[in-house]
């Protein structure tokens, strides 16, 4: 590490906000230095509960990541929210609403908030996101928030990366509910049925309680997530929602699938930067300089056919990890 980084990275253990903000910073660059602080913050990760918040746009994501955080700051506990904003297409900007919608936080020194593009990944998850995490974890949050983009998609991705994930939904939202039949029932640990002061929230409670009945695995010692409703512009149901994690996290300590939890967040931490440094030694192979230039000239000539291609690659890549 060069000196600026060990600046940042000692500042960091001793409490400094600015340092965590320049450190993220460097992880959503891409900046080298930044691999070395993570790989230096590591063994002072471990100990915050990593709560995901997922759901379709304005079933009211901010709104109660901004109510849990003001509950959990009244407990005495410090929260990290990393708001991860969808990112164009053509310019690579992120709107980074949800920092706007959580101002009334921002004084507060017991929180860190983080908006974050989406970059195009899977599940509007940025590549960075998991490094971030880990910085606010070595910050010493007790509790880290991450609210995925919410743009629609199911977001299956993010329950890889947390301890408790939401799944929020809202009344009147049929193309939400069959959006959780596709597949998002599969990561809920704890559903929330937002405006729950809107016509129709009875129903979709029902509806989601019916579906969780019919979902394969529970035998009794299985965790059955609970159905909670709230109005998270009032405060109403924060409470609830606040024991439910509670209870979640007590459900995986006791039952030792917290362990569980944390290796699989560590592989899917392992295989995505795995995939990036593939992904980059691949794209190098197949530049003009690179061992694929002829492969790609076979290809053209239709002497070989791109698997056939791809193989080749795959063996110059990993020559000599056999054996």
């Amino acid at each position: 590490m060069k000196e600026s980084a060990v600046d940042l990275y000692k500042s960091l253990l001793e409490g400094d906000r600015r340092a965590a903000a320049r450190l993220i910073t460097m992880v959503e660059n891409g900046d080298p230095e930044s691999r070395e602080v993570l790989r230096q913050l590591h063994r002072y990760s471990g100990k915050a509960h990593i709560i995901g918040l997922t759901g379709s746009p304005g079933s009211g994501k901010s709104t109660l990541a901004r109510g849990l955080a003001s509950h959990y700051r009244q407990e005495g506990l410090s929260v990290g929210i990393i708001a991860v904003d969808p990112t164009s297409a053509f310019t690579g900007g992120a709107l980074l609403g949800d920092r706007i919608r959580m101002q009334e936080l921002s004084a507060d020194p017991g929180v860190f908030i983080r908006s974050m593009g989406s970059r195009g990944a899977l599940g509007g998850l940025a590549v960075a996101t998991n490094g971030v995490i880990n910085i606010l974890d070595a910050f010493g949050k007790d509790v880290i928030m991450v609210e995925t983009v919410g743009a629609g998609q199911v977001e299956i991705e993010v329950v890889k990366f947390t301890h408790t994930c939401l799944v929020i939904t809202m009344p009147g939202g049929g193309d939400e509910i069959q959006a959780i039949k596709a597949g998002i029932l599969e990561i809920g640990d704890i559903f929330v049925v937002n405006k729950s002061d809107r016509e129709g929230a009875p129903r979709t409670a029902a509806d989601l309680e019916m579906m969780l009945e019919t979902k394969p695995g529970y035998d009794g010692a299985a965790w059955k997530p609970p159905i909670i409703s709230t109005v998270a512009l009032e405060g109403e149901g924060v409470v609830e929602l606040a024991a439910a994690i509670n209870s979640h996290r007590q459900f995986l300590e006791e039952s030792g699938k917290l362990e569980e939890k944390t290796i699989q967040r560590m592989k899917a931490e392992v295989r995505e930067i795995l995939s990036q440094k593939v992904g980059r030694a691949a794209e190098e192979a197949l530049t003009s300089e690179g061992p694929g230039e002829e492969l790609l000239r076979r290809m053209a000539a239709r002497e070989i056919d791109p698997h056939t291609a791809a193989d080749e690659i795959a063996g110059y890549l990993f020559k000599g990890t056999r054996d």
